[in-house]
């Protein structure tokens, strides 16, 4: 008998108005599938930092759902991100994912620590824990950080997150499975221990996922260009290509023993609420019916 899956969602934290409100509506519509957990993006150094907060609190308060709240240490000293999780904290958020963040450059240029800073993520685990009992989640790269030298660089470094207090590390998107299972097997040959989760990216615009890809270094499978290709305006039998894509993933995963799996969901409900309808998550009347 396979384990029943356990879903989370990503969001960012939305501008007032009427992305706002579409917001809250995506929030309630995913509120129904049960997820594991939610967490809300913290902006390149911290630009984001008082919406992060504020979103967080009112999912905290507002809604039945466990909220995490991602934070990086770019720019910022020890002191200045402390705060940060001590405001989590008085929210009510005991959850953190834990990121070091891009280089104010962007990707690919040197990152140098702020002086008086967290030197790295595992760093950043390890101050989140001297402060409270927080969960703590991480980052993990199926086909190597666009920084590391090469993944047993990356798995020295998650093994360093582990022992600090991590036990989650959530994968950055990828579409070839057969790297995500390699780096559970790493994970699991070195003794590391940590629930590595797949991060499954429905595709909404496959233009703007392909710059993602290139600039995180995720490969882009051919047959994948090719079933999207041409439908640019064709958006009906886009989302539904693209829930069938992410379906198959996550059966193909499934069927490897994985269990948890973590949306992109780019502060969208229809698609990640229909490809969780296709994985039998969040049908009306199954708990009752299961008790």
């Amino acid at each position: 008998m396979t384990s029943p899956l356990r879903v989370s969602f990503e969001f960012f934290p939305p501008k007032a108005g009427e992305a706002e409100e579409n917001f809250w509506s995506t929030v309630k519509r995913l509120e129904t599938i049960g997820p594991d957990f939610v967490s809300v993006t913290y902006g390149a150094g911290g630009t984001t930092q008082d919406r992060t907060l504020a979103t967080l609190s009112r999912i905290t308060s507002q809604t039945s759902l466990k909220a995490a709240g991602h934070l990086t240490c770019v720019g910022k000293s020890k002191e200045d991100v402390n705060s940060v999780i001590r405001a989590y904290q008085a929210a009510g958020v005991n959850h953190i994912v834990a990121l070091r963040g891009d280089p104010p450059a962007g990707v690919g240029t040197r990152f140098s620590p702020h002086p008086d800073g967290y030197r790295n993520a595992a760093d950043l685990v390890r101050g989140i824990r001297e402060i409270g009992a927080f969960e703590v989640s991480v980052s993990a790269y199926p086909e190597r950080h666009p920084d590391s030298v090469s993944i047993e660089e990356d798995l020295a470094f998650m093994a360093d997150k582990a022992e600090n207090g991590a036990t989650r590390a959530l994968s950055q998107f990828f579409f070839h499975n057969a790297f995500f299972l390699r780096l559970r097997d790493r994970i699991a040959a070195r003794g590391i221990k940590i629930n590595l989760v797949p991060g499954i990216l429905p595709i909404t615009n496959f233009a703007r996922v392909c710059e993602f890809a290139a600039k995180c270094g995720a490969h882009i499978p051919p047959d994948l260009e090719r079933r999207f290709a041409g439908l640019d305006k064709d958006p009906e039998t886009r989302n539904l290509v693209a829930a069938m894509v992410a379906a198959e993933q996550v059966h193909a995963l499934s069927s490897e023993g994985v269990t948890d799996f973590h949306f992109y969901t780019l502060n969208r409900s229809d698609l990640v609420y229909a490809i969780c309808r296709v994985l039998g998550l969040g049908v009306p009347g199954e708990s009752e019916a299961a008790a």
